[in-house]
């Protein structure tokens, strides 16, 4: 699968040596994550996106076409052969881990001990742990440990 088409630096990134940066750009809107997330949890055509996050139709259009211009998402014809629905690519998928990091960080900070919320689990219905990036030794990395080496 290719890979995001990439943009002359000169082109608008917000920050053109940095890949936080530039992964904002592409998804860093709340919109543009909450339809990732949703596709991920199986939302397919525009009616799906709409229903599940209540965004403005004309928000949803742009965003849609955004991620899909961008190789987040791909359209195809449905099932029925009568729609088209949209799914996500490799690229969209692998925002995975992001997701589910965002949605880890929400469970702990933006919640009251005890307040309800949706839960994440795996086939089995188990829990998914907690993602910890780690070292090539094993041992887990946070901002205390890890540098930005700059180009």
């Amino acid at each position: 699968m290719p890979r995001i088409a990439p943009r002359a630096p000169d082109s608008g990134w917000t920050d053109p040596h940095c890949p936080v940066a530039r992964t904002l750009d592409l998804v860093g809107d709340r919109w543009s994550l909450l339809v990732i997330r949703d596709a991920m949890d199986g939302a397919r055509s525009f009616t799906e996106f709409q229903r599940r996050t209540g965004i403005a139709r004309n928000i949803l259009t742009d965003r849609l076409r955004k991620l899909t211009a961008h190789g987040l998402l791909a359209q195809r014809t449905a099932p029925s052969g009568r729609r088209r629905e949209y799914v996500l690519t490799d690229a969209g998928r692998d925002l995975f881990p992001v997701v589910v990091t965002l949605r880890q960080w929400g469970e702990r900070h933006a919640f009251t001990p005890g307040e309800p919320h949706s839960t994440l689990v795996d086939r089995h219905g188990a829990t998914v742990p907690e993602v910890v990036p780690t070292g090539a030794d094993g041992t887990a990395l946070d901002a205390d440990t890890t540098r930005v080496r700059r180009v």
